[in-house]
């Protein structure tokens, strides 16, 4: 491919970074263009299966990020009413040897920072903020990009890495907005030490309750704690990063038990993100151009596995575009090594926040469904993602 004709990728999270750093490994050129000020990534914590660490370890990143990870010892189900433990997984050495990586946690940000040092590592990428894309063309060999100041942007293909609101979406697919799930998520982040220790842990603990649960788990190698809160809600507010109303969420959490009441109130100030999904479609590639992570397959939260098909996106789009020299070919194989996965991880997400925020009858049939299941079933459950790509 001509050096002075790179390959646009639009949208500079974490998607659009292992996207361009996946490309510069195969000797790809690389143009990748954020609408924001700077590069930087808003949110708080992410969990991070075997899968996606197989990902880190194959674009050369997995050192940088073992340094600013914590592992978790267990992931946990916890009832949110009476503070009993329904489920415990061990995320011990049987299960490293049985995917061959870790479980971790990690900050956003600091994953973030780490993907964007390796892109600038690259002399194939070119990194530039400020742009907003408005429009995208294609003839038989080119992509056009023009940008609100009315610049144009050539390159050979053109990937759409820009979110949930993806602009490409709305100009390849033009489906209209992103589902309304009735979900929204508080989450927030403070130091360990602010944290009472009997409410500490080293594992993933999720408080299940009727329409909600919380979630928390260390971050930077222990230094941090993350704190994530969930709840249906009839407020839908677009995009992320508004200020949650405390109020909302101690009357959406009444009733719950001292550990869980006692967490929620060490924190006075919540970010606030509207949960949204698309039901999975079998086609986002036309052309030059194709979409990539949230802007192809958004998904809840409820398998932790968002950034993490983004990120297995990257990889077989940079493999595909290096087996084969045809760019719409290699986009529709991209394409169809990745519906039916990314397709399982969104609704069986749906499944799991089922399963999360039963009530009734339903939180009986949970509590007796795991009763005595045994690890290693457990384990084998998911295998279907952590055995990744």
């Amino acid at each position: 491919m001509p050096t002075d004709d790179p390959i646009i990728v639009i949208g500079g999270g974490i998607g659009g970074m292992s996207t361009a750093l996946a490309l510069a490994k195969t000797g790809r050129s690389v143009h990748l263009v954020e609408q924001a000020a700077e590069f930087g990534e808003v949110g708080a914590g992410l969990q991070v299966g075997p899968n996606v660490m197989r990902m880190f370890d194959r674009l050369g990143v997995l050192d940088a990020v073992t340094e600013i990870a914590f592992f978790p010892e267990n992931l946990i189900l916890r009832d949110a009413m009476d503070g009993s433990e329904v489920y415990r997984l061990p995320l011990d050495a049987a299960f490293r040897e049985r995917f061959s990586y870790p479980y971790a946690t990690i900050h956003r940000a600091d994953l973030h920072a780490v993907l964007t040092e390796a892109c600038r590592a690259q002399p194939q990428v070119r990194l530039q903020t400020g742009c907003k894309i408005v429009s995208v063309e294609q003839t038989p060999d080119r992509v056009h990009a023009h940008t609100d100041e009315g610049q144009v942007l050539t390159g050979t293909a053109l990937i759409g890495a820009d979110g949930v609101w993806s602009g490409v979406r709305g100009i390849v697919l033009g489906d209209g907005e992103p589902r309304i799930t009735g979900h929204v998520a508080y989450r927030a982040v403070l130091p360990m030490t602010e944290v009472p220790e009997h409410l500490r842990s080293n594992s993933v603990v999720l408080w299940a309750g009727p329409d909600l649960h919380m979630a928390h788990y260390p971050l930077r190698r222990g230094e941090l704690f993350n704190m994530g809160a969930i709840f249906h809600s009839h407020r839908f507010q677009r995009g992320a990063n508004v200020f949650g109303d405390t109020e909302e969420l101690h009357e959406h959490f009444s009733g719950v038990c001292e550990q869980v009441d006692t967490l929620l109130g060490k924190i006075d100030e919540w970010r606030m993100w509207v949960q949204r999904d698309r039901d999975p479609v079998d086609r986002w590639s036309f052309g030059r151009i194709t979409l990539l992570g949230d802007a192809a397959h958004p998904t809840l939260q409820y398998l932790a596995q968002g950034a993490g098909m983004a990120i297995e996106d990257a990889w077989t789009l940079a493999e595909r575009l290096a087996q084969s020299p045809d760019v719409p070919t290699a986009f529709h194989e991209y394409e169809q090594r990745r519906v039916v996965r990314t397709g399982r991880v969104t609704l069986m997400s749906r499944l799991y926040g089922e399963l999360y925020h039963a009530s009734g009858v339903a939180r009986s049939v949970r509590r007796e469904m795991l009763d005595g299941w045994p690890v290693e079933a457990a384990r084998e459950s998911f295998s279907w993602i952590y055995n990744g790509i």
